[in-house]
């Protein structure tokens, strides 16, 4: 049997937003100790004052998470705030670590993650999957799920996404225990009998025409068909009729997204910056060689992909019932939707019915699960749910 508390605070300090979880986490649970505490912090907050209060109050076995760009759970959302998940099993078995040094070595980091999962011999349990969060801004996300997917041999699921600051591009975390370190990862194996759905969507349709990316490094996008990012860019804004400001390009960049060609559908890529060489930074890695076209989507696409990956993760624990889950979307969703993003939240919770989900806006969501869009994504639904 599964036991799980969902908390949420907008409390202004790190060791009143720890206490007010923590206590609360505690007062729930009962005389029941959490093995986990999964947390999502906005950047405003003393991460470790929030971290050791919250530890110090409820007392988790694994304190996992990381900074976040918006904080929600069933009943609440905020961008200045944290939300928590506590889990007590009987069933189910959980092992966290850290992996250090992505800008240095991405190998490195996934021996160290791969390190931490324990049922990698001994085949205890049916069903593996992971929680992964990652600090996106060093990139390379992406790479790291592959090579943890090749390392495992495919066994293991994957979930979670990138941390967050509030939008501001500059520094973000992953939590484990007191600690909240950059430029590294976080992993939560989660081991059980039954099944744990995970479902990923995202409501994007190709806009524009297909292109070929002629130079890319990491992150940056550098010539597409042969001329510089930004030229192609600013052609397709004044094909289309839409406002294009180099000063200001977030706002294009929201709605006209990049969409790289997948064999199972488009993999999402968000423009943040233009550099002085014509080049774009994006939120995620991508690949020379790669076939990308200009997306585009709305308020009730959006609120569709969160429809479609709730329904996805609910048949996917095959019959077992459901009793907590976990929500991620990008930042950049939410900043395009505005006040609409409540209606995609509000689709969550319909669908998961009395069903209680906590999770935050990432900078990019990670998914790794047959049958659907595989590895990193940017502006794409990921839920997880956990049976009883």
């Amino acid at each position: 049997m599964t036991s799980s508390i969902i908390v949420f605070t907008d409390k202004k300090s790190g060791e009143e937003a720890g206490q007010a979880l923590g206590a609360e986490i505690k007062l729930k649970m009962g005389d029941k100790i959490p093995q986990v505490v999964i947390l999502f912090a906005s950047s405003v907050y003393d991460f470790p004052a929030l971290l050791k209060t919250l530890k110090r109050e409820c007392k988790p076995e694994i304190l996992v998470g990381s900074s976040s760009a918006g904080e929600f759970t069933s009943n609440d959302f905020g961008t200045d705030s944290a939300c928590a998940i506590a889990l007590h099993s009987t069933e189910m078995k959980f092992s966290a670590g850290l992996g250090t040094g992505i800008k240095e070595s991405r190998s490195k980091v996934v021996d160290e993650l791969f390190n931490r999962l324990e049922d990698l011999e001994n085949a205890q349990y049916q069903y593996r999957s992971a929680m992964i969060f990652a600090d996106a801004l060093s990139g390379y996300t992406d790479e790291i799920i592959d090579l943890l997917t090749e390392k495992t041999a495919g066994t293991y699921q994957f979930f979670g996404g990138g941390a967050g600051d509030n939008a501001n591009f500059k520094r973000t975390h992953v939590f484990l225990d007191e600690e909240a370190v950059t430029d590294s990862a976080v992993i939560l194996e989660i081991l059980s009998n039954k099944p744990l759905g995970i479902g990923v969507s995202h409501g994007w349709t190709p806009a524009g025409p297909k292109m070929r990316v002629t130079e890319a490094e990491g992150m940056r996008l550098i010539s597409i068909n042969g001329k510089s990012a930004i030229e192609v860019v600013a052609d397709y804004a004044e094909k289309t009729n839409q406002d294009f400001d180099v000063s200001n390009p977030v706002p294009f960049f929201l709605h006209n997204v990049i969409g790289i060609e997948m064999s199972d559908g488009y993999k999402l890529r968000v423009p943040l910056v233009i550099n002085d060489d014509g080049s774009l930074i994006l939120a995620s890695d991508i690949a020379n060689g790669s076939y990308i076209s200009f997306m585009s989507t709305d308020a009730d696409s959006a609120r569709k992909a969160a429809l479609t990956a709730t329904n996805t993760a609910l048949m996917q624990l095959d019959g077992n019932k459901p009793n907590v889950a976990l929500f991620f979307d990008c930042v950049a969703t939410r900043l395009r939707l505005g006040k609409d993003f409540g209606f995609e939240l509000n689709q969550v919770k319909d669908t998961l019915n009395e069903i209680n989900y906590a999770g935050c806006n990432t900078y990019g969501q990670v998914a790794r699960v047959n049958g659907q869009f595989n590895g990193f994504h940017n502006c794409t639904a990921v839920v997880c749910v956990i049976p009883e």
